[in-house]
């Protein structure tokens, strides 16, 4: 069979499933959770992938659910990853009552476009003229939230690292996997488009204590050290940094305060704060946490507080591989050619698959089909087929462009793209971010 009708019959495997996938998203979207606590979105994704005849390895990184598919001759393996978890939106009409967590972030139409191309694949039968493999990934926590939850994980020794992917990587289970891709969905895009980015910011984590003294807030300030004034004046100092930003490192500092004392009578002992350093690249994220620290420890400095601020490795910035980004568009405008292309360049947030980009070629395209800014309770789908189905079928074309005529384009992007770090580097790297 050719490659034009492999491709086609991926595409009909697909149109085939839209009700069932359909269906699954929006039982998805109705039981959101956050990350490394998605265990029922875990299931559903490990029985979907079971009813199509796959033995998903499953806990990988705590939940996550990963499966490959053979192809008819040894080759390259091709990953279509997608995100387990929600993101905290408690005003959302679909957020969980208890948790206040909710899908605004999209994560459930990811796992359906997954499962999606998944389903293409196994229902055409195409592996078998492939050469290579292709594996489908749900992977846990990509949101970056809850520190302090997480770094107890990492206390009891069930994480290394405190997001998905990174833990992912540490565990191993990126080793056997050369190239991989992911979508997102779009903020403020109703309409039939994929926008095309080329990177985006990495970041730090932080948590940050000011430990001063409680004394009668009325009666005997004096007698006191004030921690949340302290942390004020730490946020001023940030603040105080920011004309000093370089435009070209698209620096984001932006904190919350978690904990701003106990009692109103008592004079503020203990606060506790979480903030973000992130910047286009690595270099500029270096340069400017230790500036942050400085400017946070000065905050206590100033009152006679006790200042603990601990950095964590966050993400690492998105570099988007150029003929990978190209074949996806090549894919959506032959079968889809009203589908609108918009080139985003470079994006300010982040994402962990940032840190799998430095280790392969990878790509990580917009998607529209949703109407509303990403983590509000005004996200929503407006397009299905746009949303879930067009970046479905792009990525399953992809996966035979990749790995027909025993895996040429494949092999040949693969020895064009020599990946920024090792796995050890990568390690090193992250590690070194720990306590400092």
């Amino acid at each position: 069979m050719d490659k034009e009708a492999l491709k086609a019959a991926v595409c009909g495997a697909i149109d085939a499933a839209k009700a069932d996938i359909e269906k699954l998203a929006l039982c998805i979207e109705s039981e959101p959770e956050l990350g490394f606590k998605e265990t029922k979105t875990a299931k559903k994704v490990e029985d979907y992938m079971r009813s199509l005849g796959l033995d998903p390895q499953t806990g990988l990184a705590l939940t996550g659910v990963k499966s490959r598919v053979k192809g008819g001759k040894p080759g390259p393996s091709v990953a279509v990853l997608a995100e387990l978890d929600a993101i905290g939106t408690p005003d959302s009409p679909k957020a969980d009552p208890l948790t206040g967590a909710a899908h605004t972030c999209g994560h459930f139409l990811q796992t359906s476009v997954m499962l999606a191309a998944c389903t293409g694949i196994i229902k055409s039968g195409v592996m078998k003229e492939l050469a290579g493999d292709a594996v489908f990934f749900s992977v846990p926590a990509e949101e970056y939230v809850e520190i302090t939850y997480r770094k107890s994980l990492r206390e009891q020794g069930k994480l290394h690292y405190i997001c998905g992917k990174g833990q992912l990587i540490y565990e191993g289970h990126f080793d056997d996997i050369d190239m991989a891709m992911m979508m997102h969905s779009q903020a403020n895009m109703p309409q039939k488009a994929v926008a095309i980015g080329s990177s985006s910011n990495g970041f730090v984590g932080k948590t940050v204590q000011y430990i001063g003294k409680s004394a009668h807030a009325a009666n005997a300030p004096h007698e006191g050290i004030n921690a949340l004034n302290a942390a004020c004046l730490g946020l001023m100092g940030i603040n105080a940094l920011r004309e000093t930003f370089r435009e070209q490192d698209i620096i984001r500092v932006h904190p919350i305060i978690t904990k701003g004392g106990d009692l109103v009578n008592n004079v503020p002992a203990d606060v506790r704060m979480e903030l973000y350093v992130r910047a286009a690249t690595m270099e500029a994220i270096d340069n400017t946490h230790k500036r942050v620290d400085a400017a946070l420890k000065a905050g206590g400095d100033a009152v006679g507080a006790q200042t603990i601020v601990e950095t964590l490795p966050g993400m690492l910035p998105l570099h988007c591989c150029k003929e990978m980004n190209d074949l996806f568009v090549a894919n959506v405008k032959e079968f889809s050619p009203e589908t609108e292309i918009v080139d985003s360049g470079h994006f300010s947030a982040s994402t962990d698959m940032g840190d799998v980009s430095h280790l392969m070629p990878a790509i990580h395209p917009f998607i529209g089909g949703t109407d509303g800014a990403l983590h509000t309770k005004d996200f929503t789908v407006t397009d299905f087929d746009a949303a879930v189905i067009t970046p479905a079928k792009a990525f399953a074309r992809m996966i035979v462009d990749l790995l027909y005529d025993d895996a040429a384009c494949a092999k040949k992007i693969i020895a064009d793209n020599k990946p920024l770090l090792t796995k050890e580097e990568y390690i090193a790297k992250c590690d070194s971010y720990f306590s400092k």
